[in-house]
């Protein structure tokens, strides 16, 4: 009896080293590997923009109930006074201008720490910082759960900027550097994109049915679970304190430099312009619904999500566009700006809730042309005019996005209160169409070849780079190729009498 119930325990232990063994097999399988990788980032993109965006409807409606219960304490007919009135009416006062510092932080933060995390990525790899992002965001999302202050807001939406600084950064940049090939590679980056949509768009709509019926906390209790899942995948797949292989790899361009090459400033002048209606409609359009349409509370918090389907449709246009036309890459992304600029134009003069879906949606289309088609260009210029790392490059397109969301929470309402909203509009739709133009500079970016020096130097050295490794090893293999049919030719006319 003990002698069966033993063996029957060793060969469900056998069993299950060998399904261990078969899994560890299909993930370091390259091309699966490669897939499981996209799975991972685009979990991260998706958590960083719906933690982003979550907060929309539950921060104001929670810090209302804090000040409401504030503003009761001083209003206390024991305790009330000319002073006790007069803090009143001062925190009525600051009350939106703490909102719009709350919702930038995170992006002021993230613009600050980018040309730290690039150089690290670049000097480290994508795996370590991917999972120092990862741990920080969890971290970010937990306090954000349990904070019961302004103080315990404001810092875990800063603390969160910290980690998507490195884990959004080498997210992407693993992308470019695993999906080598130019086609591929912008299919990559357009799935990733449509996560970064998805998860900004449907934030919203998720936090604040999950806040009014579960309470604050929920929302981002599941935000942190789906982060711990993500984390342990990226510790099982990427094993980013095992592996060594970037210590044979180039140390990348530094930021600075790559800031100063005139083609990759105005890509990145293109992504910061293409994002600013978006940043600066999102604080200032709420207001403006009730005011002049009278919305009700569930038009405002679905304002954002229908326009996720043309995001995904430009993205999937894009995408196709490359793969037939890749020389028109700049072309696409002008066509995204003109787009973006006349939907801005148009917004002002809606006059009720589907009007406005339409140059939202405009908006949201034209914004998918332009990410997808420039964030590969960087990657290809990278390839041809430096060395073949990505951190520092992404960290760039990433600040550009930063300086947008940055300046939207504490700039737009300003601009709204001095000029109008009609002003702010015209202004952005006007910036948009005016530098659609200066993307011509991008035209023969396609026609560039490798720079002699560097790919001298990469020859004489050995391979370095992931891309020049590549291209490399492809060489080795054609090369080899071409030896064995010779030889086996060869053998050929040994066995019929030819030679």
């Amino acid at each position: 009896m003990g002698t069966s119930l033993a063996q029957s325990a060793a060969a469900k232990l056998s069993r299950m080293s060998e399904r261990t063994k078969q899994l560890g097999n299909v993930i370091q399988d390259p091309v699966r590997q490669k897939r499981i990788i996209l799975v991972i980032v685009c979990v991260v993109l998706l958590l960083d923009n719906m933690l982003y965006m979550v907060i929309v409807p539950i921060i104001p409606a929670y810090l209302e109930g804090l000040q409401r219960a504030a503003d009761q304490a001083l209003d206390n007919p024991v305790n009330q006074n000319f002073t006790n009135s007069t803090i009143h009416k001062s925190a009525k006062e600051n009350f939106d201008l703490q909102i719009g510092v709350l919702f930038a932080s995170k992006a002021i933060v993230q613009l600050l720490i980018n040309p730290l995390s690039g150089t690290f990525i670049d000097r480290v790899g994508y795996e370590i910082p991917l999972f120092i992002g990862l741990s920080i965001m969890f971290l970010s999302t937990v306090t954000f759960a349990f904070a019961e202050n302004y103080a315990s807001l404001f810092l875990a939406r800063s603390v969160q900027g910290v980690g998507s600084a490195f884990a959004d950064t080498s997210g992407i940049a693993l992308i470019a550097d695993r999906y080598t090939e130019e086609k591929e590679r912008s299919k990559a980056l357009g799935i990733a994109l449509a996560f970064i949509s998805f998860g900004s768009l449907a934030a919203p709509p998720f936090g604040g049915i999950l806040f009014q019926f579960a309470g604050k906390s929920i929302p981002f209790l599941i935000l942190a679970l789906v982060c711990l899942i993500d984390g342990v995948l990226c510790l099982v797949v990427l094993k980013p304190f095992s592996q060594r292989e970037r210590e044979n790899m180039p140390v990348g361009t530094p930021i600075y430099k790559l800031m100063l090459d005139p083609y990759i400033a105005v890509v990145a002048g293109a992504l910061t312009i293409c994002n600013i209606p978006l940043a600066f409609l999102e604080p200032t359009i709420a207001n403006w619904m009730e005011d002049t349409m009278h919305a009700s509370e569930w038009e405002i918090g679905m304002t954002w999500f229908p326009s996720f389907f043309p995001h995904v449709l430009g993205v999937y246009l894009t995408v196709k566009l490359a793969e037939k036309y890749p020389q028109l890459q700049w072309f696409y992304g002008a066509i995204g700006m003109v787009f973006i600029g006349a939907s801005s134009c148009t917004v002002p003069a809606c006059k009720n809730f589907g009007q406005l879906m339409i140059p939202l949606c405009g908006i949201c289309f034209g914004i998918a042309f332009v990410d997808t088609a420039l964030l590969p260009t960087l990657g290809f210029l990278v390839d041809v005019r430096h060395v073949s790392v990505y951190g520092s490059v992404y960290a760039i397109a990433d600040i550009s996005y930063c300086l947008a969301y940055a300046l939207g929470p504490v700039v737009a309402g300003q601009i709204v209160h001095d000029l109008g909203f009609v002003q702010l509009n015209l202004g952005m739709g006007l910036a948009n169409v005016l530098y659609a133009p200066a993307l011509l500079l991008l035209s023969n970016v396609t026609k560039m070849k490798p720079s002699f020096s560097e790919r001298n130097m990469l020859l004489e050295d050995g391979p370095t780079g992931l891309y020049d490794t590549i291209k490399m090893e492809e060489r080795e293999k054609k090369r080899k190729g071409l030896y064995n049919e010779a030889w086996s030719l060869t053998k050929q006319f040994h066995v019929y009498g030819f030679i």
